[in-house]
């Protein structure tokens, strides 16, 4: 752990994180405010509670923490304007397809099919696998990624059956705006659309889009389940969710509090991701034992990761990226 400490504290001084010529906020004098787009029970929310008090627990409750929830201060694509403004907000959740404009090669994090299943995942954010994309991040749009939280199983989310390539192609279903999660769903034979998540359920009430893929936890928050009952298990993603803090907040505070703020967002990402994960299952359950939802396995599930495996590999070699794959995948 301390060895990853003083490497990211590294990479963050070569990148112009340094306190050099910035006034310094001690923690007696700071208030910290985050944004979640959830209330206080969801995963995310929890790990910017915890993030907060692990803070807290080194720096003597000195700093005041200010966590938004429920899309108060807007939704993802405006948290991270905030962010890289350092105004606002100092610190969120954000998925890695909401970066892509800043940071082209983050969407592998979040690429459909990339992990095997949740060990594989977990080796790769226990390691240092991803600190080239952590660098290209601070170098182009002034945001430290401080932990890595996530751990929910995305599945398709439908309003008609789907339990195979039959019925799955032509599926009209709504993807995050990176270019990668088109390029995927297209190569398994679906018709996917960039939609703002905000407007995903009016979209599958009026048959613009027939569906989304999400994990259980946003299938409940926003109750999909309403007008899309039907969960195919295509366990496609195990999400990625960057804990960010603006650049422009971290040069404010002194290198002893940069330290804490940095070992505490490792901490918190280690505690999102446990909680995630165990509890995308029990909410999946709930769902389906309250007779809200119907759930459906995928035939020949290997058909479909025999699919996407060249749209990920010319997708990283656009980007200059296949190392960063192979390491992903060798792990």
């Amino acid at each position: 752990m301390i060895k990853s400490l003083k490497r990211r504290m590294i990479i963050a001084a070569a990148a112009g994180i340094a306190t050099m010529g910035v006034t310094t906020v001690s923690a007696a004098d700071l208030t910290l405010r985050g944004a979640s787009l959830f209330d206080n029970d969801h995963a995310y929310s929890k790990t910017l509670i915890k993030f907060g008090e692990l803070v807290n627990e080194q720096a003597a409750d000195a700093v005041t923490f200010d966590l938004r929830g429920n899309s108060e201060l807007g939704i993802e694509p405006d948290y991270v304007n905030f962010l890289t403004q350092g105004v606002a907000i100092d610190y969120a959740i954000i998925a890695p397809s909401n970066l892509a404009r800043f940071a082209p090669s983050l969407p592998l994090m979040d690429m459909p099919f990339v992990f095997r299943d949740l060990d594989h995942w977990n080796a790769v954010l226990s390691s240092d696998v991803l600190q080239p994309l952590e660098k290209e991040l601070l170098d182009k749009a002034d945001l430290v990624i401080i932990g890595y939280a996530g751990g929910g199983t995305r599945n398709l989310i439908s309003n008609k059956k789907i339990s195979n390539l039959e019925e799955l192609g032509g599926h009209k279903m709504r993807v995050m705006g990176a270019p990668i999660q088109a390029r995927v769903f297209e190569a398994i034979t679906a018709s996917p659309s960039a939609i703002a998540y905000s407007e995903v359920y009016n979209a599958i009430q009026t048959g613009v889009v027939d569906g989304l893929e999400n994990e259980s936890a946003s299938l409940l928050q926003f109750k999909f389940f309403e007008v899309a009952p039907h969960i195919t298990l295509t366990q496609h993603s195990i999400t990625v969710r960057p804990i960010i803090m603006s650049g422009k907040t971290f040069r404010k505070l002194t290198p002893e509090l940069q330290e804490v703020v940095m070992k505490a967002g490792k901490e918190a990402g280690d505690y999102g991701r446990e909680v995630e994960s165990s509890e995308d299952t029990l909410k999946l359950d709930q769902m389906k034992t309250a007779g809200q939802i119907e759930v459906h396995d995928f035939a020949d599930r290997s058909k479909l990761l025999d699919l996407v495996t060249p749209v990920q590999d010319a997708y990283a070699a656009e980007l200059g990226a296949e190392d960063l794959l192979k390491s992903i995948r060798s792990k």
